[in-house]
């Protein structure tokens, strides 16, 4: 790919810092924050896609059809045998820590929901230093892309950047740009999670340009994509961000999932790490 190709942008284009972690093969537990500069882009007009909200657990949610016909989610249905299959850990997840600590904590989120980018700069943080960094648990993001072309864009292309070792980089460069949108009232899908930005974060993170281009623009991820959110929603989640501690969706008093309560999850995986 040609340079002016990656560089390309709008008018309107102003710097923005992006926060990234440098994610290697033999050092899965190291976080080393670096800083790099992309370009933003001038928001198009979108379409945005009505979503549900928990106003009180700070998580977003799609509509009914993510849930049974009763209305409870679909999980009532599947086997103990089925829900152990869809949570364990296989070779495309990307472990941030230790695979071997005892806690395994799996967040179900999308790119562009705005409790998910507010877990990202406030709860993320707490759970790697005092439980990712100490060994004590291991962290997994798995995609439920629902709310709009580009959350399902962004997922496919943090896969892509999975396929050469960076898909936390990856997640934090995307999740940074998001956070830094709906700071200045941006809103799904306004224009700002697209190719130009990818390609950005994928020279920065020093991907091979042309494999990675090839991924994104063949949509090589998309089945995969869909199919973890239709397994999440197998297991009981609809909304984002749901966390999972061993196993188990950390909910609160009503049973919903407690989305960015950074107390309540710190909570479950402490008593999680203590056992």
């Amino acid at each position: 790919m040609e340079e002016n190709q990656v560089q390309e942008g709008k008018e309107g284009m102003e710097e923005m810092e992006i926060v990234v972690r440098n994610e290697k093969p033999d050092r899965r537990d190291a976080i080393l924050p670096i800083s790099i500069l992309i370009a933003a882009l001038f928001i198009g007009g979108a379409i945005v896609f009505a979503t549900l909200y928990h106003p009180n657990s700070g998580a977003a949610g799609p509509n009914a059809g993510a849930q049974g016909a009763n209305g409870n989610p679909a999980a009532g249905t599947l086997s103990t045998a089925s829900t152990s299959a869809i949570l364990a850990l296989g070779p495309r997840d990307a472990i941030l820590g230790n695979k071997n600590a005892p806690v395994t904590i799996i967040e179900y989120g999308d790119y562009q929901c705005p409790f998910c980018a507010q877990y990202f700069e406030n709860v993320e943080p707490s759970l790697v230093k005092n439980y990712i960094n100490t060994g004590k648990a291991k962290l997994v993001f798995r995609n439920f892309a629902f709310l709009g072309p580009e959350s399902i864009a962004a997922a496919e292309a943090a896969e892509c950047a999975q396929d050469q070792g960076q898909l936390w980089a990856f997640h934090d460069a995307l999740y940074t740009a998001k956070y830094q949108d709906f700071q200045k009232n941006g809103t799904e899908d306004d224009g700002v999670l697209n190719r130009t930005l990818f390609l950005n974060i994928a020279q920065q993170l020093h991907l091979n340009i042309p494999q990675f281009t090839s991924c994104i623009d063949s949509n090589q991820y998309a089945s995969l994509v869909a199919q973890e959110k239709s397994d999440a929603v197998a297991i009981g989640v609809d909304s984002t961000p749901s966390t999972l501690v061993n196993g188990v969706l950390v909910t609160d008093g009503t049973g919903q999932s407690v989305g960015a309560d950074g107390n309540a999850i710190l909570q479950a995986v402490a008593q999680a790490a203590a056992k």
